[in-house]
């Protein structure tokens, strides 16, 4: 990556629904040479796709929560499985797969500590391969600057 593939990184995290003729104009090169290098930066795997940053408490989801899961036996077969069961659940943001004493991180958005509470009983608590977690509710979030990448 070159200094232009990484201010196009820069402006597209900032404002992904830009025009290319826009993109373009902030780079000051023509908007062929743009269009081509954002097309390269896309089949190079550098962007993964566009996506809207919605608000979880606009759709009754505002109650957060980060919850440390540790799985046994650890076994690939048991991680995978519970891996793709978990980004299955509508209650879930975000899984991780962590390092540590614990094997999973769950980022997971519900309408209200009743809600997590009953997420933790109904859906994890039942799992026969988790032996443990650990809840953390999130008070507030901040987003970090999207130049940090790029």
């Amino acid at each position: 990556m070159d200094e232009l593939d990484s201010e196009i990184v820069r402006l597209l995290q900032t404002d992904a629904r830009q025009s290319n003729r826009e993109l373009a104009r902030q780079l000051g090169v023509a908007p062929s040479t743009c269009l081509e290098r954002v097309r390269s930066l896309t089949r190079r795997g550098v962007i993964r796709g566009y996506h809207a940053d919605i608000d979880p408490a606009a759709l009754n989801r505002g109650t957060q929560a980060m919850i440390s899961v540790r799985v046994r036996p650890p076994s690939r077969e048991v991680i995978d499985t519970f891996q793709r069961t978990a980004a299955a659940l509508p209650e879930v943001l975000s899984v991780f797969v962590v390092a540590g004493d614990e094997d999973f991180l769950l980022h997971v958005a519900v309408q209200d500590l009743d809600h997590l509470h009953a997420f933790l009983l109904d859906r994890l608590s039942k799992r026969r391969e988790i032996v443990g977690f650990k809840t953390s509710v999130i008070f507030q979030q901040v987003h970090t600057p999207p130049t940090r990448l790029g």
